[in-house]
């Protein structure tokens, strides 16, 4: 018997995966066990220099996801966070908790997001102990001054960000 679109668990997992880590591929394997369909979004965040495009990131987090066991769907997106859940279907939103400070953060989010609606919940998921340094911000830094970025990142990322770094030039040289 197949589930009907009423019974089918939708969650959200948010993020501007500029690039794509190891840390936020253990959160899509995780959540993915937690829901029947799990859409990575892939948003632009304004506070954020991108160093990749939004296609370009979608191509990255796709090929990345592949072979992930579960229902993954990768999807761009430019609206509140609530809304784009909403047009998913999505009853959940998974969010990744690395410290202390990411709580606060998101804890206050999650508060902001269930004021908009409250028919959506939000799940963290600790990051595995040894993912936890992990940011998107400390890779793109690392990478620009010659650092080696192969323990954050899936090999084909890190080769991705080395190129681009080679492009637009690294620091400190």
């Amino acid at each position: 018997m197949t589930a009907s679109h009423e019974t089918v668990r939708v969650g959200v997992y948010p993020g501007t995966f500029d690039p794509i880590t190891l840390g936020h591929m253990d959160i899509i394997r995780r959540g993915a066990k937690l829901v029947d369909r799990l859409v990575v979004g892939v948003t632009t965040n304004a506070s954020k220099s991108p160093m990749f495009t939004i296609e370009e990131r979608m191509a990255m987090v796709r090929r990345e996801v592949d072979g992930v066991a579960g229902e993954i769907h990768v999807v761009a997106f430019d609206s509140l966070l609530m809304d784009f859940a909403e047009r998913e279907g999505a009853k959940v939103i998974v969010r990744g908790l690395r410290a202390v400070a990411d709580f606060e953060y998101e804890y206050q989010m999650a508060g902001m997001n269930q004021q908009i609606n409250p028919r959506v919940e939000t799940v963290f998921l600790m990051a595995d102990v040894a993912l936890q340094p992990i940011a998107s911000k400390l890779v793109k830094e690392i990478a620009l001054f010659g650092g080696d970025i192969a323990k954050f990142v899936p090999p084909a990322v890190s080769e991705e960000v080395i190129a681009r770094v080679n492009q637009i030039g690294r620091k400190g040289s």
